[in-house]
């Protein structure tokens, strides 16, 4: 299945970074990573760190598939605010899932500043407007527990919001200074597969895995180009398409869209930050370093890629308004590329990180959600300390048994 339609603004602005050679020779080896995405580079980079032997494969063009339509905005603020999730969760749980994408967002600033490639990583003010008055009392749950938890974020009043951004129509918000950041997902993806390679691993495009046969000691697959691949542990990291792996079904699937802008004059807005809102679904908003506006949202239920891609272009003028009534001096808003994509999100706005019970052998990393590419690095720690024997002590949130 297509992922997205043919012309993510990162793809075109980047290209093919690197070539993989497609695997052509049967191959023996501990880890097998399974999807050449932002979630299989970050899983295969913890392993290959940790000196695990590992390889990766991917049927497509490494990053070729939801990677590269990713918006690519770092929030610690999952899909589900903190004080809903913790009537799920749990508050201890909840609580600790947000500060581990706190977390996550420091890791990935570190990691990126020892790639030697670009990633484009940014710190940027998270900016959580309520869409309405009636968001209000919930605006003010969510400040409380997450201040309760240590978190630093400020409640800011329909006045706050005016000075910051003059005619964004909104009675409140919640603003995170210190605590976002974007990245380019595609440049990363390939970054950390550079390293990986540097570190030993090896990486393989243009191959997909057509059977899987799970044995007592080692999960042995096979190949389109007809190798065989033995390996003592499978990782499927295929975004949503991992779902075909999966006898009951884990996640809903949802058609996104998404414009860029020409290069904007001057100040975009109010230090770049990172905008989304209470509505559900949300608007998102970041820039580009080369200041353009991007601009997600106007989702709606999955059904097909056509049907998908037939809406391109009506929900691409929907979103230019969108952007043209919060910020009228973008007006006419000057748009350079668009694309359409399709995402899955769970039900509690959490990943799912580990192994089933009919899948001996194999860990799931999954991360969904606008949160997909925080939520991979947790998973590529998880699956580390599962390959090197340790527990982690959060891999419970996250595990399938959760959804029981």
């Amino acid at each position: 299945m297509n992922l997205h339609t043919p012309y993510p603004y990162w793809l075109l602005k980047s290209g093919f970074l690197f070539e993989y050679p497609a695997l052509r020779h049967s191959l023996q080896v501990d880890f097998l990573v399974m999807g050449g995405g932002i979630t299989g580079a970050l899983t295969a980079w913890y392993l290959a760190k940790a000196g695990v032997s590992v390889a990766v494969v991917d049927r497509r063009h490494i990053g070729m598939g939801s990677t590269c339509a990713s918006t690519a905005l770092l929030q610690y603020e999952i899909d589900v605010p903190m004080h809903q999730l913790a009537k799920t969760a749990g508050e201890k749980n909840a609580a600790r899932s947000y500060q581990l994408c706190i977390e996550a967002i420091d890791k990935l600033e570190e990691i990126c500043e020892t790639l030697p490639n670009p990633t484009g990583f940014e710190r940027k003010p998270s900016i959580y407007c309520a869409s309405r008055k009636a968001d209000l009392e919930g605006l003010d749950l969510e400040f409380a527990m997450r201040k309760k938890h240590g978190i630093r974020v400020e409640r800011w009043g329909k006045e706050d919001v005016a000075r910051a951004f003059p005619h964004f129509q909104s009675p409140g918000a919640l603003c995170s200074p210190h605590d976002g950041a974007q990245v380019d997902a595609y440049s990363l993806t390939h970054a950390l597969l550079q390293d990986t390679l540097r570190l030993g691993a090896q990486v393989y495009d243009k191959t997909e895995i057509t059977d899987i046969r799970h044995e007592k000691t080692q999960v042995v697959l096979g190949t389109n180009h007809g190798q065989s691949i033995r390996a003592k542990q499978l990782v499927i990291a295929s975004g949503y398409e991992s779902q075909n792996y999966l006898k009951e079904p884990f996640t809903r699937l949802h058609s996104t869209y998404v414009l860029v802008s020409e290069p904007i004059e001057g100040e975009v807005w109010w230090r770049d930050a990172l905008i989304w809102e209470t509505a559900r679904p949300y608007l998102y908003l970041r820039t580009t370093p080369d200041h353009r506006v991007l601009v997600g949202g106007r989702d709606e239920p999955f059904y097909s890629p056509g049907k998908r891609d037939r809406l391109l272009a009506k929900k691409t003028l929907l979103l230019a308004r969108d952007v043209e009534k919060r910020f009228p001096h973008l007006a006419p808003l000057p748009i350079d590329f668009n694309w359409a994509g399709t995402f899955a999100e769970t039900a509690d706005g959490l990943p799912f990180i580990g192994s089933v019970r009919e899948r001996p052998r194999t860990s799931f990393a999954l991360g969904f959600g606008g949160n997909g590419i925080v939520f991979s690095q947790i998973a590529g720690e998880i699956i580390r300390d599962m390959a090197l024997g340790k527990t982690n002590p959060s891999a419970h949130i996250f595990s399938f048994n959760r959804a029981k």
